[in-house]
């Protein structure tokens, strides 16, 4: 039986634009979980830009695949119910999950698919876990695209040091995929070289940055190296678009960069590049976390391995805030809606 009331409240949009001034504070019914799923009463969800994004409708008539629609990807939450044909969860159980791309994150429950979702453990909070399942697992994928191995028992980093450092940069370093990659670089034992705004040069070399650059400065905006190193990698977090000859200036022979935000130009020179054997390569990268990614992820924190910054966090009444944030780009970490206590 649903341990669970027969509405709830949650946040919606129905139309392409508007931005936070979009959203509209509604009273729905409680999603039943279908074959393969949970439901989860929601704890916390966390922004992502895709959530503004399709808003404003860069995959139209992809996403939203219907209106109206409940945006949130990443949550983290209690188990309440059980779909037909999952044994591997029972209520009670404390979990984070990808929603992706039904969404239903910025409500009190949501349903995710069983295969999507995975215990979290006691050590690490809601605010936190929520931050994982797309953000830090983009980041780990990014960093494996380019052959950084992780490979302990756990397929996790390993702390022992490759024979030959490599070089790797990273964009948006003080973002919410980029905090992540500058960490789980440093794990790998990479050097690592890091773009942020002047505000966040401190915490980005807290991070595990060997150099740390403004981006508003010249050295910055040309992504060099203050040691004048060469990149076998760059980890392109930033949602700005930076031209291929920047790049290609500061890479190494062989070097790749792998941009986690392609638009119509990253693919289209990725293809010319493959087809004429380049030397350096642009990689668009379009991440399908995984459970195993997840769980990887989740037990990183749970060591004290890795560790998520909380740029805000916003009560679901107040969700338009935590929206506006995202949305101006300038977010230290990740922008968390909390749902249930005080509203």
């Amino acid at each position: 039986m649903a341990s669970h009331p027969g509405t709830m409240r949650a946040v919606q949009y129905d139309k392409y634009g508007g931005g936070a001034q979009g959203l509209k504070h509604v009273e729905v019914p409680v999603p039943s979980p279908k074959k393969g799923q949970v439901l989860i009463r929601v704890e916390a969800t966390s922004m992502n830009a895709v959530d503004w994004k399709f808003q404003k409708g860069v995959a139209r008539p992809v996403m939203p695949r219907k209106f109206p629609f409940i945006s949130g990807f990443e949550v983290a939450g209690e188990v309440v119910e059980l779909g037909s044909g999952v044994s591997s969860f029972k209520p009670g159980d404390k979990v984070i999950a990808t929603s992706f791309p039904s969404g239903g994150g910025f409500a009190e429950y949501a349903v995710a698919s069983a295969s999507m979702t995975v215990l979290r453990p006691p050590e690490v909070s809601a605010a936190e876990g929520t931050c994982l399942p797309i953000a830090a697992v983009t980041a780990l994928r990014a960093l494996e695209t380019v052959g950084i191995s992780f490979d302990d028992p756990a397929r996790g980093a390993s702390d022992a040091a490759p024979a030959r450092k490599k070089n790797v940069l990273i964009t948006a370093a003080s973002g919410g995929v980029g905090h992540f990659a500058v960490q789980l670089a440093r794990l790998a034992g990479l050097h690592v070289t890091a773009t942020c705004g002047a505000r966040n040069l401190g915490l980005v070399a807290g991070l595990g940055a060997d150099e740390v650059l403004d981006y508003k400065t010249p050295e910055g905006a040309q992504l060099r190296s203050p040691s004048g190193i060469k990149y076998d990698a760059v980890v392109h977090c930033a949602t700005t678009g930076v031209p291929w000859a920047a790049f290609a200036r500061v890479l190494a022979p062989g070097g790749k960069v792998v941009d986690l935000t392609p638009g119509f130009v990253a693919f289209s020179t990725a293809l010319i590049q493959k087809a004429t054997f380049s030397n350096k390569r642009l990689v668009p990268l379009i991440v399908s976390p995984t459970k195993e990614d997840m769980e990887l992820v989740a037990g990183m924190v749970k060591q004290g391995r890795l560790k998520t910054v909380v740029d805000s966090r916003h009560p679901l009444s107040k969700a338009q805030e935590g929206w506006a944030k995202s949305m101006e780009g300038h977010a230290t970490g990740k922008v968390v809606v909390e749902v249930g206590g005080a509203q």
